[in-house]
């Protein structure tokens, strides 16, 4: 804590103090609501207040599987309970309050980990990537702001950057879409020791690597509600209806043809240069909530446009990327794509991207390589899509192929001209990609 004070939490019910090093001590023993004998599970000072405490209590070995948690502000004298809205059977195991905002508090219980901003009337569950498992440690990394969770039997868990919550309230969750401040992005070059971007390489999955916090700038927003299809929206129409007892609306052919022939809206997060330049649009969640996606600091990358990422690569295979941004100020928007309309959700942020000068060769003029990089990266992606075209060229020469043998009207010439066709498009694609027989015959 910061004033001096020393709690001891007993398994008879008790909470001892000092506040002269341990050579006196008094009891607690007037906690509402808890049980006598209820074991103190866990203790936390105020890293605000020097006269406040928390204390949290497990009397599940009674078969009372009740949330205990209470607060005192006057060196334990006097104690509230802090439970809130917790649910009736969840066990406090630990608890932990922000360095930076004194309401917001994080407890670990047997059914997972919760938050509240408001310290304690209401409690919001971690959902997400974290089980329903016993949490029954809490620590925080200060210089990062990242929350790491201890379970029974599961590993640790960490989230990363939770400064959000701290501008996390009602008021904010109810006024709707809201893009959070965004955290300086670091610039360096991402490598794995072993290759690939999951840390394993060729390890195979004995060989266990826990994921890093997302690369380059991380973006945090809120959705108050999901941004929904038509079918969805009708859906939801219908339920509504079958619950308050009233008729259901059919929809008409062309209703229902608007949802066979409607494409999903999008979230799209906006990255502009300091001359506000369109850097990179990465997609989101549209889901309800809160959900974070990352740009990994890069421009487009020179590979042509594919619908669906291959699935064929080995596990040190890193996806392709373009050249790096440039360190400087950067802002994101959160905006969305509904019917091809794109329209803003958010007040646009901006952030700085921070190079930690770990090159080794480092270019002298970074503007001058970055423009160097970007011109080869477009000459790449005008040699690749060339490369495509004239891929999707043969494909159609071989239907028209076939098309002459189906078609007996069609005058043999046909065969001649396409032939001479095919000639020239391989005499282009050995000039944009090599010779294959040469390469097949390792030559």
């Amino acid at each position: 804590g910061v004033g001096g004070l020393i709690d001891v939490g007993t398994d008879d019910g008790l909470i001892r103090v000092t506040e002269d090093g341990g050579r006196n001590w008094r009891s607690m023993d007037k906690f509402p609501g808890v049980p006598d004998m209820t074991y103190v599970s866990f203790l936390a000072s105020s890293r605000h207040a020097p006269d406040t405490v928390f204390a949290a209590f497990d009397n599940h070995k009674n078969g009372d599987f009740k949330p205990y948690l209470l607060t005192s502000m006057d060196r334990g004298r006097n104690w509230t309970s802090i439970a809130g809205d917790l649910p009736e059977r969840n066990t406090v195991y630990a608890v932990v309050q922000d360095h930076a905002n004194p309401k917001l508090l994080f407890v670990g219980t047997e059914f997972g980990a919760f938050f509240t901003v408001d310290g304690g009337a209401h409690w919001i569950e971690f959902t997400g990537d974290v089980p329903t498992i016993a949490v029954r440690d809490l620590v925080i990394q200060e210089r990062e702001n990242d929350l790491v969770l201890g379970t029974f039997g599961r590993g640790f868990y960490i989230l990363d950057d939770y400064t959000p919550l701290r501008l996390e309230n009602h008021d904010l969750l109810e006024r709707g879409p809201f893009l959070f401040p965004v955290k300086d992005a670091l610039r360096y070059v991402e490598m794995s020791r072993l290759g690939g971007s999951s840390g394993k390489g060729s390890q195979g999955e004995s060989f266990y690597a826990a994921p890093n916090p997302p690369f380059g700038a991380v973006f945090t927003y809120y959705l108050k509600d999901k941004i929904k299809t038509r079918k969805e929206q009708r859906h939801e129409a219908e339920k509504k209806a079958q619950k308050e007892g009233t008729p259901v609306k059919y929809p008409t052919i062309d209703e229902l043809r608007a949802e066979d022939e409607e494409k999903e809206p999008q979230v799209i997060l906006t990255v502009r240069d300091g001359t506000d330049h369109v850097v990179r649009r990465i997609t989101g969640s549209r889901d309800k909530g809160v959900h974070r996606v990352a740009w990994d600091l890069r421009y487009p990358t020179s590979e042509p446009t594919v619908l669906e990422p291959p699935t064929d690569r080995p596990p040190w295979w890193r996806p392709p990327a373009g050249p790096l941004a440039l360190p400087g100020t950067y802002t994101g928007t959160l905006t969305r794509e509904v019917d091809g309309v794109i329209a803003q959700l958010a007040d646009t942020r901006e952030f700085n991207v921070v190079p930690l000068e770990l090159a080794t060769l480092a270019a002298r003029d970074r503007a001058e390589a970055l423009a160097f990089q970007k011109k080869v990266t477009h000459l790449q992606r005008a040699v690749r899509g060339a490369i495509e075209v004239a891929k999707e060229t043969r494909t159609r020469i071989d239907y028209l192929r076939k098309a002459f043998l189906d078609t007996p009207a069609a005058a043999p010439s046909l065969l001649a001209d396409l032939d001479g066709i095919e000639r020239r498009l391989n005499d282009l694609l050995v000039r944009l990609r090599g010779n294959p027989t040469r390469k097949e015959r390792q030559e």
